[in-house]
């Protein structure tokens, strides 16, 4: 440090000696400032958490109108105050979505539970929706694709001198040593004995250190193209060995170090230091899971970036662009366009990784940071979901939403899919809870309007929300999935719940009321009504619940059963008010509800073909196909009538399921929608 300069509390002296003054007190010192930045309270965006919020605001505004309105109809129909309080009471049963947000926090709270199983701590529950939404994850090379232990492969020398006794004069020299130096240390164990004059500690701003030794002069190590830019000898011995993705360091004598801030001046290599780091055997795995997610990587490191695209490659990356994080714009539209083109940068200084993050997001991307040291703690703050190593620095971990334990980035795979599994199955489960409040606000409005009793006793929506909505939701928030999140999960489910729930509100008021008609008694025509409400959870659950593995088929099944049973059964027919109807009767509803399945089905189908015709021009189909047989080619590709019979979603090529997941054949389990 030169006279004048600035020196950040905590800052160490590595050699010699001075008198420093204070200038920033209190809340203005700069680790003060990073401590306030790090502790600023954030929550993880959460769409789905959001979404909910939404849905449960506008219930809580329809409950006690519809309640007011139907206590109002019974009044003014002569039926008394005890029948419109059990149809207001009915009502409001089946519009609040009870077990929605509890669901929602044992899917989530399990999914902790079993990340914590393979060491990764969760310290935000919304963070593993987070993770299933992330489409690029920036991480740097040591200690992911590596495994961060750096040993010296080979020494290159570039003039008479013998470079040996100086490294380990240099590595004995500093008394905090990076990675490199603690290679060389490793390497010549026996100092020289060598009086050290001045050292000047590594910089990642300055990439070089050294010391003055009495006696024996100045000698620096660092980066051959910083410390010497313009030796055409030292940048193609440096290169031949980059390009086989080793690290190298030059070995150089000096006639000053200009105090550590200034120019060197009098450069003369003598050595280059090939140094190698080890590619961590499950590296390959990693970078091709990701790739097969859809999930962009971006490779950041501090050194050169010919070597870290390299390792990069033989990891397993296809690298499709490299760049010196020295030739970075500072901000704007360049930044964002080579952040897009690119994959690995190199020689990237710490306050170049959060604006590196901050442009991803102005691009639209979901990011995930892996970061280990208190410089990465402000990119791991921004970022949408920060990701720290167990071993690294408390600053990191304590702003990280996840922390893996052991350091293990082979975690990250079983996070990413542990978070599209809970955020797939929540959104199945909100499909059903969201249909019975569609359903139930119809059935209040055909209530009110056509003067009508209200279809249902609380004890009969008890019956069938249990046995349509939740048990079922309950199984299905705990599925195995690895269907990839994607933005619109309040759109989707009001795509599903909105036509499900409309159709069984005309079904069941229509047959309530044609049973009315008949000349049966209330108790009859509330059964009715109860069984197309019960029946058409059928086709609801099923759509929900596809694909329809068999342990799904046998819940679909079950549940039926139990259904009928309830209404078999003489002390289940009295617990639940269930008085049966005409045999007439009986097959009217049982009509009323098969048609009333059949067009779920369809429109569902429907919405699901209008959401995926533009997709169908990008299927691959012969090229002697014209006119309709061109489209219908398109059409079978694109649906998978070629591979089985298909909902609705199934409008793209599927992942391949790991051992012991499902196929998945809709996206965030939508079963009207498609990819």
């Amino acid at each position: 440090k030169d006279v004048g300069e600035e020196v950040l509390s905590g800052s160490f002296v590595a050699a010699g000696s001075g008198v420093y003054r204070a200038t920033k007190v209190g809340g203005d010192a700069y680790a003060a400032r990073l401590a306030a930045e790090g502790k600023r309270f954030t929550l993880v965006r959460s769409e789905m958490r959001e979404g909910i919020n939404r849905i449960l605001l506008v219930v809580s505004w329809l409950v006690v109108p519809v309640m007011v309105l139907l206590l109002a109809s019974s009044l003014m129909a002569d039926r008394g105050l005890l029948e419109g309080l059990r149809a207001g009471t009915a009502a409001g049963i089946a519009l609040v979505p009870q077990g929605l947000v509890l669901l929602t926090s044992i899917a989530f709270a399990i999914g902790t539970i079993r990340l914590g199983v393979r060491k990764v701590l969760v310290q935000e529950l919304p963070a593993i929706e987070g993770l299933a939404r992330v489409d690029t994850v920036c991480f740097d090379k040591t200690g992911t694709l590596t495994n961060g232990r750096i040993t010296v492969e080979d020494v290159i020398r570039l003039s008479g001198d013998d470079p040996s006794p100086a490294l380990a004069a240099l590595a004995a020299a500093d008394s905090h040593p990076n990675a490199t130096l603690r290679a060389v240390r490793e390497a010549y164990p026996e100092p020289p004995g060598w009086e050290v004059v001045e050292v000047v500690p590594f910089s990642s701003a300055r990439k070089w250190s050294g010391a003055t030794f009495a006696g024996h002069g100045i000698w620096v190590l660092g980066a051959p193209e910083v410390l010497a830019p313009t030796d055409d000898r030292v940048i193609e011995a440096s290169a031949r060995e980059v390009e086989e993705g080793k690290r190298v360091v030059l070995v150089a004598t000096a006639d000053g170090l200009g105090g550590g801030s200034g120019p060197l001046a009098g450069i003369r290599p003598v050595a280059l230091l090939v140094l190698a780091d080890q590619v961590r055997d499950d590296a390959a795995e990693i970078l091709s899971y990701l790739a097969e997610q859809g999930v962009k990587v971006k490779v950041i490191s501090g050194d050169h970036p010919r070597t870290v695209a390299a390792i990069a490659a033989d990891a397993g990356l296809d690298v499709t662009g490299v760049v010196d994080a020295r030739m970075l714009p500072e901000g704007g539209p360049e930044l964002e366009r080579m952040l897009e083109e690119n994959q690995v940068f190199g020689r990237v200084q710490p306050h170049q990784k959060r604006e590196m993050v901050k442009a991803l997001q102005r691009m639209g991307h979901v990011v995930a940071m892996v970061g280990d040291g208190v410089n990465d703690v402000l990119a791991l703050k921004d970022a949408d979901i920060g990701i720290a190593m167990g071993g690294g620095a408390s600053a990191s971990r304590a702003v990280a939403q996840i922390v893996l334990i052991d350091g293990q980035f082979q975690a990250v795979p079983y996070i990413v899919g542990e978070g599209r599994r809970v955020v797939a199955n929540v959104e199945r489960v909100a499909n059903l809870f969201v249909t019975s409040t569609i359903y139930a606000l119809g059935l209040s409005i055909a209530s009110v309007i056509s003067a009508l009793p209200f279809p249902f006793l609380p004890r009969h929506l008890t019956l069938v929300g249990s046995l349509t909505v939740g048990i079922p939701s309950f199984f299905l928030a705990l599925a195995p999935s690895r269907q990839r999140a994607k933005p619109g999960f309040v759109g989707r489910v009001l795509r599903f719940a909105v036509p499900t729930g409309f159709l069984a509100t005309v079904a069941t008021f229509t047959g309530y009321r044609l049973v009315t008609e008949a000349g049966a008694t209330a108790a009859q025509a509330r059964t009715a009504a109860t069984m197309i409400l019960g029946a058409l959870g059928r086709p609801a659950m099923a759509g929900v619940a596809r694909p329809l593995v068999p342990w799904k088929k046998a819940l679909v099944a079950g549940l039926a059963a139990m259904f009928v049973l309830a209404f078999a059964l003489p002390a289940s027919r009295e617990f639940f008010a269930l008085e049966i109807p005409s045999l007439l009767e009986v097959f009217a509803v049982i009509g009323i509800a098969g048609v009333t399945g059949v067009l779920i089905f369809l429109v569902l189908r429907a919405l699901g073909w209008v959401k995926s015709f533009p997709a169908l021009r990008e299927a691959p189909v012969p090229a002697e196909l014209r006119g309709w047989g061109r489209l219908k080619a398109r059409i079978v590709e694109k649906s998978g009538w070629n591979r089985s019979f298909p909902t609705t979603t199934e409008m793209s090529v599927v992942i391949p399921p790991s051992r012991g997941e499902e196929p998945t054949d809709s996206p965030e389990g939508d079963p009207s929608g498609g990819r």
